[in-house]
């Protein structure tokens, strides 16, 4: 249902305007002037603005300027009673979608208003195919036909052609957040904006401003109004990354506005309202979080309408010919991987999955001038692979995991992996995101909380 705005300060045309659309079954919003109609336009989701030129406070033409610098693509269909040639002449400089002269004729209002609407569908659904060629050319796109990947292809497929929310698990560097793009792409929404959050790289006492906003003297830094995350996704879909990394306060806040799509800015009284489509991600076990209280489970459910794993990339292998080549075409290399190349690249441990496949394939590219590349260029560059019983033995548990929880064992281990990673690359912050497939933020949050000490 499309949503339009009628600014006009005559209260008895505000109301038959509304009813009509309302008849046609249109949302309809009303303002007595621009300054009012602004307001609305900042905190609702609007399709259309008709728009009188005749205002107090502020001016038609005057406004239209300000609607189209804040909100380009809204299209407005302007009215007025005292019109002029070269009034029609500026107000569609400015960008109005057309002008229409009163007394007003339902005729004339609906069939502009339906043209309106229908120009905005036409340009959303422009911008949306020139998004999916550049999203494909830059790789951001689901490749690989191996079982695995067609499953989640086909999930991610039924899931978009719902407004569900989708919880997506997986580890670091498995593409969590192209199967929630893909999704986006794919649904009703695509014409609207995609917010992606890394919750995990939020400071706590900042996740409520960054997801709801806050009014100016909220507090000490807050200088100015700022909308949220929340806020900024209306009429589209917001990505919640890494979301059980959210601390306790926060999950309960997040779970209020998501069963009420309401929430108010920090310091405000001020309810408002949106229409957002949740997307989730973590690649964390939710079941161990819930089971040792570090997760809501009321929130799991909110959250996990559909769940999506995103298999890791040893249990892809078939996909890593498709993937090689795909870095390469993205780096403009017309290079290839030899068979032995890619034989020695699939008999490696993957542990930041795809990221660090990508940054291997980088690697391969920038130090070998090979064609094609070879397995002994991969040995060279990436080091030997380990053999497969030693690869066995490294993977047996130690015995201080025995006498261990799992999510105990698992934090050991985590902390103790981390640390000596750390120490590999000299403490270097980016340089150790890197080699284990992860963004640099994620790694500070994980530092933080596993209280690790940096030596330098």
């Amino acid at each position: 249902m499309a949503t339009i705005l009628v600014i006009d300060d005559e209260p008895g045309i505000r109301g038959a305007v509304r009813g009509i659309l309302e008849d046609e079954r249109y949302k309809a919003l009303a303002a007595e002037d621009a300054l009012v109609g602004l307001d609305i336009i900042d905190r609702e989701r609007v399709d259309l603005v008709l728009l009188d030129v005749w205002l107090p406070r502020m001016g038609g033409l005057e406004a239209l300027a300000e609607i189209k610098r804040r909100k380009p693509e809204l299209e407005v269909v302007v009215i007025s009673g005292h019109g002029t040639i070269d009034m029609a002449v500026r107000a569609i400089k400015l960008g109005a979608f057309d002008f229409i002269e009163k007394p007003l004729s339902i005729d004339r209002v609906l069939t502009a208003t339906r043209n309106a609407l229908e120009m905005s569908v036409l340009r959303r659904e422009n911008r949306n195919l020139k998004s999916a060629t550049t999203l494909a050319a830059l790789g951001e796109e689901l490749i690989g036909d191996s079982p695995a990947m067609a499953e989640v292809r086909a999930l991610a497929d039924q899931a978009a052609a719902s407004d569900a929310r989708v919880l997506i698990t997986g580890g670091n560097g498995t593409g969590k957040e192209l199967v929630a793009r893909h999704i986006h792409r794919g649904g009703a929404r695509a014409g609207g904006p995609f917010v992606a959050v890394n919750c995990a790289a939020i400071p706590e006492g900042l996740i409520e401003s960054e997801l709801f906003g806050h009014e100016k003297g909220a507090f000490t830094d807050a200088v100015s109004r700022r909308k949220g995350r929340f806020e900024a996704a209306d009429g589209g879909t917001l990505f919640l990354d890494e979301v059980a990394d959210l601390s306790p306060a926060a999950q309960a806040k997040l779970l209020r506005a998501l069963q009420e799509m309401r929430f108010e800015r920090l310091g405000s009284e001020e309810t408002i309202s949106v229409d957002v489509r949740i997307l989730a991600a973590t690649n964390k076990d939710v079941r161990a979080e819930i089971a040792a209280g570090r997760f809501r489970e009321d929130l799991y459910f909110r959250l996990a309408v559909v769940p999506i794993r995103m298999p890791s990339l040893s249990e892809r292998l078939a996909d890593l010919p498709r993937l090689c080549a795909r870095f390469l075409e993205q780096a403009g290399d017309g290079r290839s991987l030899s068979p032995g190349a890619l034989e020695a690249l699939a008999a490696r441990p993957w542990p930041g999955n795809v990221r660090e496949l990508r940054n291997a394939v980088e690697r391969l590219r920038v130090l070998s001038d090979e064609e094609p590349i070879s397995a002994e260029a991969v040995a060279k560059v990436l080091g030997t692979a380990p053999s497969e019983p030693a690869r066995r033995g490294a993977s047996a548990p130690a015995d201080r995991y025995l006498s261990l929880g799992l999510s105990a064992a698992k934090e050991l281990f985590e902390r103790e992996y981390l640390v000596q990673k750390l120490r590999d690359c000299d403490y270097n912050i980016s340089k150790t995101a890197e080699t284990i497939g992860i963004y640099p933020s994620g790694l500070h949050a994980k530092i933080k909380k596993l209280g690790i000490e940096q030596e330098k």
